[in-house]
């Protein structure tokens, strides 16, 4: 009788030390750009990365029961490092496409929104369309949809291709290109820093690529997503996607 009770004894245990890792809170890697503010950026006081989508993460995680860990990347990295495992979860300004579907499953959409076109403050002209750029060198950043549909236009003698958004509005702001297209919120808030006076922002421009950023996780991570899906809802719902928006300047 005290062998079995001994023998029961033991296998709780051996039960619960079992349970005791799966029920602390899992560490998801997730993978941001130290250069998209206000969705993404790097912090200079504190070193760490901030914006409208680390903290849509944190949010999810603590509603979802996980815990997140941001590694900051270029922009071109973040689908690589995602399906090699890198990292479990995209956070940054990428919008759903439906090439990117082909290998990133997305969430529900976040937030809407198309390109923005900068030029020097001493070209003053209002321009419209990409075609009133024609023939023209125009830079975008590399792995966006952006910098796709500029070079299947034709329009354009060339379309350079920068690393970062800071780097192509530099360029722009030292008069060394002519044009940039990026994400407006992208734009619109590095400009307000103050950072490249001699930069504008064209309010006459129609954009062309417009898109909804969302939240990638590999293909056939139905678990993880749909635990996203299920706390991005109530984070809709109850407000908390429109205070992060409000804090970061954009409009819910």
């Amino acid at each position: 009788m005290l062998l079995k009770r001994f023998v029961q004894a033991a296998c709780a245990a051996l039960a619960m030390a079992a349970v005791m890792p799966a029920s602390a809170q899992q560490v998801l890697k997730v993978g941001s750009t130290p250069t998209g503010i206000p969705f993404t950026f790097l912090d200079t006081k504190t070193n760490q990365i901030q914006g409208v989508m680390v903290d849509l993460m944190t949010e999810i995680g603590k509603d979802a029961g996980f815990n997140v860990q941001i590694e900051p990347m270029q922009f071109s990295a973040l689908i690589p490092s995602l399906t090699s495992s890198k990292i479990d979860i995209i956070a940054a300004a990428m919008f759903i496409t439906p090439p990117r579907k082909e290998v990133v499953d997305f969430s529900d959409p976040i937030y809407t929104y198309g390109e923005g076109l900068i030029v020097p403050k001493a070209d003053t002209k209002a321009y419209a369309s990409q075609e009133d750029l024609k023939g023209e060198v125009v830079g975008a950043q590399v792995g966006t949809a952006f910098v796709d549909a500029l070079k299947k236009s034709g329009l354009f003698s060339e379309v350079k291709a920068y690393d970062t958004i800071p780097d192509i509005l530099r360029d722009v702001n030292t008069g060394r290109l002519k044009a940039g297209f990026a994400d407006y919120p992208i734009l619109a808030y590095n400009l307000k820093q103050g950072a490249f006076p001699e930069a504008r922002l064209v309010a006459s421009y129609k954009p062309v690529t417009v898109g909804s950023v969302g939240i990638g996780v590999r293909k056939g991570e139905t678990e993880l997503l749909g635990k996203i899906n299920t706390s991005l809802a109530k984070l809709k719902a109850n407000g908390t996607v429109d205070k992060i928006l409000d804090k970061w300047g954009l409009k819910g």
